[in-house]
């Protein structure tokens, strides 16, 4: 009798003990010894007459072993992996402005916790833009400016909008700026309702994030981008005369504006309990760029120190007491209000040049 495993032709092998130490098989309960092996297709056994037998059970036995053996390393490398990344990537975060980082480093840790992957994905990239963010929206109060659209003012051409982003400390230095990109039809056509997107960019001209805006009929939208991802919206409410929005983090509703309307130009965000959260302030930039031009200027106050007035700046901002600082994809959905305010409520509808605008004001 011989041992018979897959092979197309019977073979006769003279040593099998060299073979199953080959495949790492060092013990069996009777010692083998040289003599007539043979393989054939579906079972197969080692005869030896006065030795031991070794059955196709004994390999099942083996086979099962190494497959449990090679999962429990192959766990074991992948927990290793998870580790170092972790580590890798907690050691390379700064605590600059990243709110919940301020809550220390263990609450940051439950974000790895989990090891189901498409949560761990999730939080992973959530952290790859806050830390894209932080360039630009680290700092606690941003001034928006727009510029003047000459072609709008003397032809009512209207153009695309064009933003300086400066840090109130330093406004002499610009930190980023916002460009639109929109057809030049519509632009005509829909004016103050046509869709467009505006890319967010640093100081050096590289692409933070994108606000995105579509056409609207009664109530606007505007999106929030990062390479590509949507990451927040605003959403306007209507009403009669209150000017409300509601802001949103994904799928989670985090702040709501609601202005009295008229001559109040102050867009406090605040969560469900009323609490503050930031600000939005259109300042007035003079009676000649207001009446005559789109110029509008935004502070945004995200709280926190107030360094600008010490350093002779000209914009004095009021600290602002806030119940938490808003993260930094949160402010970035904050500056895609601020650019919604403009166009919803300060941009003008469009005239027939300057001699008519002089006549209407």
């Amino acid at each position: 009798m011989g041992m018979r495993l897959s092979f197309t032709k019977e073979t006769t092998i003279s040593n099998p003990c060299a073979i199953l130490r080959a495949l790492g098989v060092n013990d069996w309960e009777t010692p083998l010894q040289p003599g007539n092996f043979v393989q054939s297709h579906r079972f197969g056994s080692y005869h030896e007459k006065g030795g031991g037998t070794v059955t196709r059970d004994w390999f099942v036995k083996i086979w099962r072993e190494e497959i449990k053996q090679w999962k429990e390393k192959k766990g074991k490398l992948r927990e290793n992996k998870l580790d170092k990344n972790e580590n890798n990537l907690l050691g390379s975060l700064s605590t600059f402005q990243i709110p919940f980082l301020n809550q220390g480093v263990d609450e940051l840790a439950k974000v790895f916790s989990g090891r189901t992957s498409p949560v761990n994905h999730r939080r992973t990239d959530a952290i790859s833009t806050e830390r894209k963010l932080e360039s630009l929206l680290s700092r606690n109060n941003l001034v928006i400016a727009r510029d003047v659209e000459w072609a709008n003012v003397l032809f009512s051409f209207e153009q695309e909008s064009r933003y300086m982003i400066m840090d109130a400390s330093y406004p002499s230095a610009p930190v980023g700026f916002i460009r639109e990109t929109s057809n030049v039809i519509f632009r005509q056509l829909l004016r103050t309702r046509r869709p467009f997107v505006a890319h967010v960019n640093d100081s050096h001209g590289n692409e933070i994030f994108q606000v995105r805006r579509p056409f609207w009929l009664i109530n606007s939208s505007i999106y929030v981008e990062v390479d590509g991802k949507e990451i927040g919206v605003v959403h306007r409410r209507w009403h009669l005369w209150k000017r409300i929005y509601d802001l949103y983090l994904g799928n989670s509703q985090f702040a709501v504006v609601e202005n009295p309307g008229f001559w109040n130009w102050n867009f406090t965000l605040k969560d469900e309990e009323g609490n503050v959260l930031a600000e939005i302030d259109r300042n007035w930039r003079g009676i000649g760029l207001e009446l005559f031009t789109d110029a509008g200027q935004y502070v945004i106050r995200f709280g926190g120190s107030i360094s600008g007035y010490n350093n002779g700046s000209e914009y004095h901002i009021e600290g602002l007491e806030v119940v938490r600082p808003l993260t930094l994809s949160e402010r970035a959905v904050a500056v895609a209000l601020a650019v919604s305010l403009d166009c919803d409520y300060f941009s003008r509808r469009g005239g027939w040049g300057l001699p008519i605008i002089l006549l209407e004001e």
